[in-house]
């Protein structure tokens, strides 16, 4: 991915939006990571609760071969609705998350 797409804006938009909602507890922040070049699209849970470091990946989102492959999703709305919502055909969505068999009853594309 060498350039800038449509589809780049998009989950880089939908992904900035959560960083602006503060989290509920402790001193943690929502920080994305973009990786234009290799497709890759992240929310990394980085801070502190009370004494307990916190510090792991909320979202992880790849686009291969014009497909939003949703390896993790840690939100309440979920991406995949959030995609949709902004105008993402069901079959350019695949719930990397879920296994096959899953995929198959999720209304979203298998593969």
């Amino acid at each position: 991915m060498d350039r800038v797409t449509p589809d780049i804006q998009l989950i880089r938009r939908i992904l900035t939006e959560h960083t602006r909602v503060p989290f509920a507890y402790g001193e943690i922040r929502v920080e994305p990571v973009f990786d234009d070049e290799h497709g890759r699209y992240l929310l990394m849970l980085v801070g502190r609760d009370n004494e307990r470091r916190v510090h792991g990946c909320l979202v992880h989102v790849d686009i291969i071969d014009g497909k939003f492959w949703i390896q993790r999703d840690g939100t309440e709305a979920g991406i995949g609705n959030e995609l949709v919502a902004a105008g993402v055909p069901r079959e350019r969505i695949v719930l990397a998350f879920r296994s096959p068999e899953l995929r198959k009853l999720s209304g979203f594309a298998v593969a």
